[in-house]
């Protein structure tokens, strides 16, 4: 029997041990150590964190929204105060350097700092004396129990980017987080009740595809926030809005960097290079595909060399630029699509397969990979790979990589060097992709926008976070009054009322 911690449930503000009989280990993937175990919540567990927030519901949706964005101001200070911690728990079971780390934590701090201006994000709209002393306003309103089921790659900024602005527009959140990361979120929900959040606003369960689908079928949940893979994310939004629930379902992704001639060279690698391996090539906005135009494509053996400089080692070593992959099946699965593609007729510039950590003989490390002459048709390009492989292309014009990215399935993120305003312009305004970088490798915007990932990369219509979070989490009531109503209280009428 494993030592391990075990992972607690939160339901109605208490902390408790499941009764589950079926615990799964949280592995550490830079050496294979159990960190922790985590339960598959039983039924009835998952059915009292839903009557807690169902209760809690009835009193929060009633708290001045000033004082729940009071909670909210003391919760992001709590971030921040112990931002350090958190990192550490994301480096232990995730995997990735202490310094990305951080910026997973900051990222998320940020969307719990907007989630303060919320008071003035909820106004409605009003328009007076429409005819004969009617007037029509509108008013938003929470819409009830909320769902989050959060990935294994960002273990502190997307659970942020949910039960934050879902809590601070008067719902209440039951947070499933991935069950390889567990412990980040238990430490984000300590630090929520510490804040002053009332009992039964926030609570966790734990689990797997029964967890997954309890939370897409229970009828006191109302909607439903997903980021992770393509096969997870269609089947929740699938049964989820199929029992009348409102989903929003981030994706998968295939992300190009178009690089012209006239790109700074030296800024435009390193970036390429970041963006590429960071996080061991574990996020949805990562760069995996370089599409090198005209006679850029001269740069193309720098990446190589860049790439292999870098090192792969344990997160919690300082000088180690690339992580472990999550899982061993993860890394199992990137070293046969990169197999597969080399087969089917691309070139291996830099292989990272096999690579060794000493120390750390048990870890899942993947070293940076670059594959030359990827093209449509090859796994390398049309699978999302999801580990530090840059897959490599040339084209003869901008018009030609535009045409290649507008293309693919995803849409989630892409981007251009150059500094040509004219060729810039071009890209913006004609690459059919949601987020687009000018000069920058990872365009994630900032909370006061939302993330805007389009086409393969989204199901469900509205944005996570900025003002497609408040259109998410709040319902529209319009209302039509008339206190002049003696005006016509003789008049019987069947014919439909106009006011104009």
């Amino acid at each position: 029997m494993s030592t391990a911690p075990k992972v607690p449930l939160l339901i109605n503000g208490k902390f408790v041990e499941s009764k589950s009989d079926i615990w799964y280990d949280v592995h550490n993937p830079a050496t294979g150590e159990v960190v922790a175990q985590v339960p598959e919540a039983l039924p009835e567990e998952r059915d009292a964190a839903v009557k807690a927030a169902s209760d809690a519901f009835l009193t929060w949706k009633e708290t001045a929204v000033q004082r729940r964005v009071r909670t909210m101001f003391k919760f992001q200070q709590l971030v921040q105060d112990n931002m350090d911690e958190l990192a550490a728990i994301i480096t232990r079971e995730q995997g990735k350097t202490l310094a990305d780390a951080k910026g997973d934590v900051f990222r998320g701090f940020e969307v719990v700092e907007h989630s303060c201006a919320t008071a003035q994000l909820m106004l409605g709209d009003t328009l007076e004396n429409v005819a004969n002393g009617t007037d029509i306003y509108s008013i938003r309103q929470p819409l009830g129990v909320c769902a989050g089921i959060a990935p294994f790659n960002f273990p502190a900024m997307i659970p942020m980017w949910m039960f934050s602005l879902g809590s601070t527009t008067g719902n209440t959140y039951v947070m499933k987080p991935s069950e390889r990361v567990p412990g980040c979120m238990t430490r984000l929900a300590e630090l929520a009740l510490e804040a002053g959040l009332p009992a039964g606003v926030l609570n966790i369960i734990h689990g797997k595809h029964e967890a997954v689908d309890f939370i897409c079928t229970d009828p006191a949940i109302r909607a439903i926030s997903f980021v992770g893979s393509n096969r997870a994310g269609e089947h929740i939004f699938d049964l989820g809005t199929r029992h009348g629930k409102r989903v929003q379902s981030n994706l998968g992704a295939k992300n190009h960097a178009v690089i012209m001639p006239d790109a700074d060279r030296e800024a435009t690698i390193n970036a390429l290079v970041g963006a590429a391996f960071g996080a061991a090539g574990q996020r949805c906005m990562a760069l995996s595909m370089s599409v090198f135009v005209g006679e850029a494509a001269e740069w193309i053996p720098e990446i190589a060399e860049r790439a292999a400089e870098l090192k792969v080692g344990a997160g919690d070593k300082e000088d180690t630029d690339v992580g472990p992959m999550i899982t061993p099946q993860a890394r199992e699965r990137a070293e046969a699509i990169v197999t597969a593609a080399v087969e089917q007729g691309a070139t291996l510039a830099l292989d990272g397969r096999g690579v060794k950590v000493p120390g750390c003989e048990g870890g899942d490390f993947f070293g940076p990979t670059v594959l030359t002459g990827v093209e449509p048709g090859n796994p390398a390009y049309d699978e999302e790979i999801f580990a530090p492989v840059m897959s490599v292309t040339t084209r003869d014009s901008l018009d030609d990589a535009i045409a290649l990215i507008n293309a693919n399935q995803y849409g989630n993120g892409c981007a251009i060097f150059t500094q040509s305003g004219a060729a810039a312009r071009k890209f913006q305004h004609e690459v059919d992709v949601g987020q687009v970088g000018i000069n920058l490798p990872i365009p994630v915007p900032l909370p006061m926008f939302s993330f805007t990932g389009s086409r393969g990369s989204i199901r469900g219509d509205i944005n996570f976070y900025g003002k497609g979070a408040i259109q998410f989490f709040t319902q529209v009531k319009t209302v039509t009054s008339n206190w002049n109503f003696k005006v016509n209280a003789n008049t019987k009428s069947t014919v439909m009322p106009t006011l104009g």
